[in-house]
């Protein structure tokens, strides 16, 4: 427990920061600029962020090690971290007792004063946000962007800000109740971490409350999950899909000249071929923020242009290297069934058939889904990781199955199984943290493992 506790005046509400990590230590240090006393617990005995604190805050009492009941007893306000369940029984037992719960987006929407673009989704929202971030920069807005991905919400508080796009994460809208986005979507819904949700309908639900006071909203027609959360239609709703768009209100694709152009309605946006980011699923991610930009009113042509210059982020369909006609690409952000399969069927028909790297912590997800994909676009698949077995048993003999120790073992064996003319795609639709420090860690890992195939 820290040595030196903050001196709490009788007035102030004692706040209870749980869960430290870059979101705690965020919200510790928004809330002691306000002069708001707080006590920060952790249920690690070390954890992230501990240092930091030390060092900008002393003074700050912190209690590590476990949830101590007697910690909670005093609390007047939790402030929870999205790491942290609140389905914990001290969450619980304090949020039954009438103890306010809240998050580190709820304290960003009580003070933000420029417009919030909101953006979640299982997959493709780190890169429709920094996508988006770049379109509205291009097209001179002073543009924070944050949330679930780069600096926390509350990091991103500033008055010379004009517009605020946010990723947010499930765990995040769980304690976020009065944010109103001048533009909200949820860009699709696959099963994804069903460890912390009583199955797939409890993760869609929560997922939707983002769409409850936006102004504008944008919905994704090819995602039956998505679409049942329109409900009743509003004027001014968007639509983005990888089919003809209906009217002006959609962005989709259209074969025109022999080519697959972007559009808005019936007018042509954009030959997809100018595109930097492979894939059908980016093509989606690339509609989605079109749809969103001209919801803030973004020029077209400042859009267009960061469409043709933006090369996506690490760890997403990242194309490392070509050897003896093989393409090695990175997918290591594919922490879930979904994003693997958005992957694997964004690569077809640009390659003669891949062969898939995959595995890690399941997150209690069900592997049969891929299967069939991977029936229709693999070649082979190298596992790696603690539930490769459940993988394994789910795949049964779609295709050949090889199993390897360590990210260096799966990128020989699968140097070996690629021919020329396929690609080796790490997309390990798990969390890595059974073996990794995280996804980064673990596509760094992937990366040095075919250098030293090519060296």
């Amino acid at each position: 427990m820290g040595k030196h506790a903050s001196q709490m005046g009788a007035e102030s509400p004692r706040t209870l920061i749980v869960g430290l990590g870059l979101t705690g230590l965020s919200c510790a240090r928004y809330l002691q600029e306000r002069n708001v006393p707080v006590v920060i617990i952790d249920s690690r005995s070390n954890p992230p962020g501990l240092p930091e604190l030390q060092e900008e805050m002393f003074g700050v009492s912190v209690v590590t090690g476990g949830f101590d009941p007697r910690v909670f007893a005093t609390a007047e306000r939790l402030v929870v971290s999205p790491g942290v369940s609140i389905l914990e029984p001290q969450i619980q037992a304090a949020s039954k007792r009438g103890v306010e719960v809240l998050g580190d987006i709820e304290l960003f929407a009580r003070e933000v004063a420029a417009p919030v673009v909101a953006i979640t989704g299982s997959n493709g929202k780190s890169t429709v946000t920094t996508l988006l971030g770049e379109m509205a920069r291009h097209a001179g807005k002073e543009t924070a962007v944050g949330g679930n991905i780069g600096l926390p919400a509350l990091d991103l508080l500033s008055s010379k800000n004009e517009l605020y796009i946010l990723e947010l994460s499930s765990f995040q809208l769980e304690t976020t109740y009065s944010l109103k986005p001048k533009v909200a979507v949820v860009l699709n819904v696959s099963a994804d971490h069903l460890d912390r949700y009583d199955g797939i309908e409890g993760y869609s639900e929560t997922k939707s409350t983002l769409y409850k006071g936006a102004e504008i909203r944008v919905f994704n027609q090819d995602d039956s999950k998505v679409m049942a959360m329109c409900g009743q239609p509003q004027a001014g709703d968007l639509f983005f899909t990888l089919q003809e768009p209906a009217n002006s209100n959609v962005f989709g694709v259209r074969l025109q000249e022999g080519d697959m152009w972007l559009c808005q309605g019936q007018q042509a946006l954009l030959p997809a071929s100018e595109l930097q980011l492979p894939g059908q699923h980016n093509l989606a991610n690339a509609l989605a923020a079109l749809a969103m930009g001209a919801a803030l009113e973004l020029p077209m042509p400042a859009m267009l242009e960061t469409l043709c210059s933006f090369h996506g982020l690490p760890h997403r369909t990242q194309f490392i290297a070509e050897l003896a006609g093989v393409r090695w690409y990175n997918d290591s952000k594919a922490t879930n069934v979904g994003a693997c399969i958005a992957a694997l069927e964004g690569m077809k028909g640009s390659v003669n058939s891949m062969v898939l790297i995959a595995g890690g912590e399941s997150k209690s997800a069900d592997f049969s889904e891929l299967a069939e994909v991977v029936k229709q676009t693999v070649r082979a698949v190298v596992l790696i990781g603690r539930d490769a077995a459940l993988i394994e048993e789910a795949l049964g003999d779609a295709v050949p199955v090889t199993r390897a120790v360590d990210m260096d073992a799966a990128v020989i064996y699968a140097n070996e199984l690629a021919k020329s003319g396929d690609c080796v795609l790490l997309s390990p639709a798990c969390a890595s943290f059974d073996m990794f420090r995280g996804f980064e860690h673990r596509g760094d890992c992937f990366i040095e493992a075919v250098q030293r195939l090519m060296a």
